[in-house]
């Protein structure tokens, strides 16, 4: 059921992606912003129930939803709730079009435009960025995305619906990566304000709750790219930053298609960034995606077959 439903959100996602700004994430959004105005006073505990409430609420009525479904319905009722659910939380159109339009823009040699729509897809000051760092901040924050739209979704879907969850991890994931966005975005005069308590919080979670999916994609881009470079990249990098979940990916990352990325003293070796470098790792993300969909297809048939 699992690579059916991921299988059908993929290509409907792809036929059809959702909106940058969509109701679905304004409503969660909206809720976010709710319990935190109603429940975060400062306190550790109040900064943990706020996030109990934000991020695990949603996940459990969506399993409760699913197993009403499975009872009145039927089990294909239950399939197609989790294919709405993770059209919902997962899919490349969500980001790919910011990479997409960068990566035109290098290539018709139009560096300005690269640089504006950077700034505008990671909120930060461009205007001096040589080209290859331009590139290298598109394959930093590509790769990110992809884990946390792609990859992080896949893993806390496949795990909780295999404990006959449904697709409760799909939200669990995506709604606490927002929280940890959420309170650590810089806030507005008119904004919500959030208690160090609850940053403190949700980031911890957001750490652990990241930690085997980071490893798990890591492992991915090792398999379907340079596997030693990748793996000995990595390990490199827990040694200097241990627990750190998006270094591990850029480290494998950099090791499977031999490019350098992250800090200028501490990349390592690898080619400096190219535009080449964006292809590899459009490859890269595919290929992964594809090694995704073989192995839960091998799993579903094992179970038939079981």
């Amino acid at each position: 059921m699992s690579f059916i439903s991921i299988l059908f959100a993929l290509l409907l996602e792809q036929a059809r992606p959702l909106a940058p700004l969509n109701a679905l994430h304004n409503s969660v959004r909206n809720w976010v912003r709710w319990v935190i105005r109603n429940l975060d006073t400062g306190k550790p505990h109040h900064g943990w129930l706020a996030w109990w409430v934000a991020v695990v609420a949603p996940a459990f009525l969506v399993c409760a939803v699913h197993w009403l479904l499975v009872w009145s319905l039927g089990w294909m009722a239950a399939v197609v709730w989790s294919v709405v659910i993770l059209y919902a939380t997962l899919g490349f159109r969500q980001f790919s079009h910011h990479f997409t339009g960068i990566r035109d823009a290098l290539h018709a040699g139009d560096e300005d435009l690269a640089r504006q729509r950077l700034a505008q897809w990671m909120h930060i000051d461009a205007s001096a960025l040589p080209r290859s760092e331009i590139v290298r901040h598109v394959i930093e924050y590509s790769v990110l995305s992809a884990h946390r739209h792609v990859f992080g979704v896949f893993a806390w879907y496949s795990l909780l619906a295999a404990l006959g969850l449904g697709p409760a991890g799909a939200v669990l994931y995506r709604v606490g990566e927002f929280m940890a966005r959420y309170v650590n975005r810089t806030i507005s005069p008119s904004g919500t304000p959030v208690s160090e308590a609850l940053q403190d919080n949700a980031n911890a979670a957001w750490a652990a709750m990241d930690w085997l999916p980071a490893r798990i994609t890591a492992l991915g881009f090792a398999f379907v790219g340079s596997f030693e470079d990748a793996v000995d990249s990595w390990r490199q990098h827990e040694a200097q930053y241990p627990g750190n979940n998006d270094g591990v990916i850029l480290a494998a990352t950099a090791g499977a298609v031999n490019v350098k990325l992250g800090p200028k003293e501490g990349s390592g070796p690898g080619q400096m960034p190219q535009s080449v470098h964006l292809r590899a790792v459009v490859g890269l993300v595919w290929r992964t995606v594809v090694m995704w969909m073989v192995f839960l297809a091998l799993l579903s048939l094992a179970r038939l077959l079981g």
